[in-house]
């Protein structure tokens, strides 16, 4: 999987959402100022051009769908940045958060209750 630049990444959380989607969906979801229609259908077209999505011809417009789920996407990005920043350890990923004070001691618990109950 071919890693998204930041824009990338903001259009394809876009398309996941509204999927299927026309150029002209996403933009209407786009916070003000919105970049123009021909910008954001070259970040659509590399996405394309990536296998993120995948156009359907309508007349003379296209229709995005993804080809890529969201939670693969995730799965694959998160692991990355936990090999790369975290020496593998999401243990560590975890910690790190702690420390920053990004998680509390709640939150923490309702991750154990979540590992708890998995089975």
């Amino acid at each position: 999987m071919e890693r998204l630049t930041a824009q990338e990444e903001d259009v394809m959380l876009y398309i996941w959402k509204l999927t299927p989607c026309f150029i002209r969906d996403i933009l209407n979801e786009m916070p003000e100022p919105r970049p123009p229609y021909t910008s954001l259908a070259s970040v659509v077209r590399n996405l394309e051009k990536k296998g993120y999505v995948q156009g359907h011809r309508f007349g003379t417009i296209l229709q995005y769908t993804p080809l890529i789920d969201e939670a693969d996407y995730k799965r694959t990005f998160m692991s990355n940045v936990v090999h790369n920043y975290f020496t593998g350890s999401y243990k560590e990923l975890v910690s790190f958060f702690v420390n920053d004070r990004k998680l509390s001691k709640a939150d923490l618990n309702d991750l154990i209750n979540q590992i708890e109950n998995e089975e």
